[in-house]
């Protein structure tokens, strides 16, 4: 795999930031056909999936949730962990079948896996008949493919980073809650990671962009905005000016929006400003998602995070004691390259010193290209997969004993959607990210309500609205 040269990138200036306004190509030669959207992977893919759904739009084209219904077949795509990629192939081989049935079937493959050299290539041998290849750098170009699509597949996958565009027409997936962009890519290189690879070196976008988007949202009568990139509290580093992250927090926070959030953040840029801008306006929200990855000093040090463990939990106290009632969750990853029993205990040591929230947990996976892929592991997958279901065990004890201390309380919570757990409830989260199922009403949707909680569960809260104007 031929990997671009990042880490030699300048820092650019702000003059070398080049936004360029998107082209939002509009055609009627789709109109009455359908789209098919499946979108595998991170909360930037999601949002890239609204990209792709305003760029369909655009085109005539409708949804359908039926893909043996659709004239296109979109895969967003997701380089992270292994077993997206099996579900990617997998379900490529049921598309296969249906392109015989019907030969005017377009299918196109985008997202972070085609950005890989060997996955494209593969694409090209195995999958002929995938018309389209993208990657996440030309989203843009997605609309003049597909009008321009033809028999024979059209690679079109950028190696490196591409540019910044501004007035993108979303499709967003929600009336109420929105993604916006702050970044593009990741500099920090953490040696089991793809993402530098597949979504290049760091470009943040000019804070008075991200703040007219904010401001639009509002005005639109959006009540959450989350800040959005690989690693947001080095938003800005990038570019030749004086503000950072918390300095744009604080500006998005200014315009008044109901609710602000963030996502991801690393530990090693976690600055004292940004605790002091999150503590001091209430409509910042106190949730953080801190990934810790390994509680080893060792293991941090082999997977290029960059801090130690005594150095992360000096982090996490210094967050919850300036942070009231702060909500935090983390990401763990177990079984990297010669991890040993020493090593896992550590990682338990800092869960139990930690308590959190909840995690994201998961058995290391060799990403090509990556330094860590290179490394021989000894360590087998029933080791592996013992480590993660005690690890498990550990995070879900205190997340139920967290989610237990709400139980008589009333918290605001902001509905966004009929529950899964039945049509006569509602449900949405609390300004710590704590998932609510609420008896009530689907008038409720998209407001913030009042709700009592009546029950605790591991992973999610059960309440009832309670009509009370000051909680």
């Amino acid at each position: 795999m031929n990997l671009p040269d990042l880490k030699k990138a300048k820092i650019r200036s702000d003059e070398e930031v080049k936004t360029i306004e998107a082209t939002n190509l509009k055609s009627n030669k789709f109109a009455g056909k359908k789209y098919f959207l499946k979108t595998y992977g991170c909360q930037m893919n999601v949002h890239d999936s609204e990209e792709i759904k305003g760029i369909l739009k655009n085109l005539g084209f409708s949804e359908t949730l039926d893909y043996e219904e659709a004239d296109i077949i979109v895969l967003n795509t997701c380089a992270i962990r292994e077993n997206a990629h099996d579900k990617v192939f997998g379900f490529l081989g049921r598309v296969k079948h249906l392109k015989k049935e019907k030969p005017d079937l377009l299918v196109a493959v985008g997202g972070c896996m085609p950005q890989q050299n060997s996955v494209a290539n593969l694409l090209k041998e195995k999958y002929p008949f995938v018309n389209i290849v993208f990657g996440t750098h030309n989203i843009n170009d997605l609309g003049k493919m597909i009008v321009d699509a033809k028999s024979k597949q059209d690679i079109e996958v950028y190696s490196i980073e591409g540019n910044i565009y501004e007035n993108i027409e979303y499709d967003r997936d929600s009336k109420y809650c929105a993604w916006v962009n702050i970044m593009y890519g990741c500099d920090k290189f953490c040696t089991y990671c793809i993402v530098p690879f597949t979504r290049g070196k760091q470009r943040s976008r000019k804070m008075e962009d991200i703040l007219e988007e904010v401001q639009k949202l509002k005005d639109e009568g959006y009540l959450e905005v989350t800040l959005l990139g690989q690693n947001v509290n080095a938003y800005g580093k990038d570019l030749d000016t004086s503000y950072d992250f918390a300095t744009l927090l604080e500006n998005v926070a200014n315009i008044g929006i109901e609710r602000i959030r963030f996502v991801t953040s690393h530990p090693w840029d976690f600055t004292d400003k940004m605790i002091e801008v999150i503590a001091k306006y209430p409509n910042i929200m106190p949730y953080i998602h801190l990934p810790l990855q390994s509680g080893s000093s060792k293991i941090l040090k082999l997977m290029g995070r960059r801090y130690t463990k005594e150095e992360y939990l000096e982090l996490y106290r210094k967050i919850k004691d300036s942070i009231p009632g702060v909500s935090i969750t983390t990401d763990i990853i177990v079984g990297f390259p010669n991890e040993t029993d020493e090593d896992f205990e550590e990682t338990l040591d800092v869960v139990n010193k930690c308590k959190f929230d909840g995690a994201f947990t998961f058995i290391y996976s060799p990403r090509e290209g990556t330094p860590a892929a290179l490394i021989k592991d000894s360590i087998s997958m029933e080791v592996k997969e013992k480590r993660l279901q005690i690890l498990n065990n550990l995070v879900n004890d205190y997340s139920l004993e967290h989610n237990k201390e709400y139980v008589g309380k009333l918290v605001k919570v902001l509905v966004t959607e009929n529950s899964l757990k039945g049509t006569d409830k509602v449900c949405g989260y609390t300004d710590t990210m704590k998932l609510v199922n609420i008896d009530g009403a689907k008038e409720d949707i998209g407001k913030i309500i009042n709700v009592k909680i009546t029950e605790a569960k591991s992973f999610s809260l059960d309440g009832e609205k309670v009509i009370f104007t000051n909680i």
